[in-house]
């Protein structure tokens, strides 16, 4: 059950919500942070610390601040989905690869 329950929060932090270049080993705790502000239960330390990881490795620092925004703004992510602009576009799919990564490696 902890893992269900770990999985889906992995999902809806860092999937798509209804659903640039090089990673970032700088990039801080973004995602981490808004991770652990979410309120939801699955949320931990070291599942949220997990994430960070996995976005380090996958998204820019910038992307990051974008993909955490998700968290206190869920309408904002289906805003940059259905754009288009072309930088939108990417990076939707860096964050949905950046979601199901996290998906499997953080449960």
């Amino acid at each position: 059950m902890k893992f269900l329950t770990n999985t889906a929060l992995v999902l809806a932090l860092a999937a798509p919500l209804s659903v640039m270049s090089a990673p970032s080993a700088e990039a801080g705790s973004t995602i981490e942070r808004a991770c652990l502000k979410s309120n939801r239960r699955a949320a931990s330390k070291p599942l949220c610390d997990c994430i960070q990881r996995v976005a380090d490795q996958m998204l820019t620092r910038k992307e990051q601040k974008m993909a955490a925004k998700f968290f206190t703004d869920p309408h904002r992510a289906q805003e940059i989905r259905q754009s288009d602009r072309a930088g939108h576009e990417e990076f939707w799919k860096r964050y949905k690869a950046f979601g199901q990564s996290a998906g499997n490696i953080c449960q």
